[in-house]
């Protein structure tokens, strides 16, 4: 059986900081890494992967598997998840409810599905599939979007519960994203929530997001908004305390920054439900 997450709050590992965690050894809970930068059979990313490991929960977060696509799943793809999976045991396995590639193409985005009945059948089998492959449970996490799809007939948060009902699997909640598709799609945030079985949820995002265009967009390259951490809150009264992240992917700052950003996460969540400090 796999070791949870600690309850607790994690930092998302990118390479600028890989060398400063493996000379310092920081007081971190533990790390997220993507998946797919660590898909090679050997050379210094792994190498330092496995050191961290020796020190960290590891969480694997991946990008590339495009779960809502319409061609075959990417049984390559797979097949270089489970090893890594194997050589690092991580604490959890988690992909994005979307679709990023057809047709043999891949785009280098994360893009929404429709919210149909017939779209949940297909996700679901697909689970199913990519459970039963790897041998464990996977998260599954909820995208932001620009887009809302008119044939859609299910509430994004009732496909999204719906997917960890019928398949077993577990979610990671991304607060930011709420956030984002609320405000982009006029959807409300605290009933997206409340759609949400605690029981189901093993994980939750923080991250920031860009508001100098026509709509928000999830950059994960500003600190985590006001209002996001108000979500988070009420997303800690709905689910109970879950192990959280704290994203940064683009204008990566200095790591203490991400320290703190994780420090006033990891107070809520102590604050919230006497988790020991």
């Amino acid at each position: 059986m796999n070791n949870p997450l600690p309850l607790a709050t994690g930092i998302g590992l990118r390479a600028p900081h890989v060398g400063q965690v493996l000379a310092e050894r920081p007081a971190v809970p533990w790390f997220e890494v993507h998946s797919e930068n660590y898909f090679a059979d050997g050379g210094p990313a792994l190498a330092a992967l496995d050191r961290i490991r020796a020190d960290y929960p590891i969480s694997l977060h991946g990008v590339g598997l495009s779960l809502g696509s319409t061609d075959p799943l990417d049984r390559v793809h797979l097949g270089k998840l489970k090893r890594l999976a194997e050589r690092i045991e991580p604490a959890s396995v988690s992909e994005h409810l979307c679709w990023s590639g057809v047709n043999g193409r891949h785009y280098n985005d994360l893009l929404p599905l429709p919210y149909t009945n017939e779209a949940l059948d297909h996700v679901c089998a697909r689970v199913n599939a990519i459970q039963d492959f790897l041998g464990r449970e996977i998260l599954v996490e909820n995208v932001s979007s620009y887009f809302a799809f008119p044939e859609s007939t299910l509430a994004e948060s009732t496909f999204v519960a719906s997917v960890a009902a019928r398949t077993g699997c577990k979610l990671l909640v991304d607060v930011n994203n709420i956030y984002v598709n609320a405000r982009n799609h006029g959807i409300d945030a605290d009933a997206y929530l409340a759609a949400i079985s605690p029981a189901t949820v093993s994980e939750i995002h923080l991250a920031g997001f860009d508001a100098n265009g026509p709509c928000l967009i999830d950059t994960h390259g500003t600190p985590v908004a006001p209002e996001v951490w108000a979500l988070y809150a009420r997303a800690l009264e709905r689910f109970g305390p879950v192990a959280t992240l704290i994203e940064w992917d683009t204008d990566i700052p200095q790591f203490a920054a991400l320290q703190r950003e994780a420090g006033t996460a990891q107070a809520m969540l102590e604050a919230s439900h006497a988790v020991p400090a």
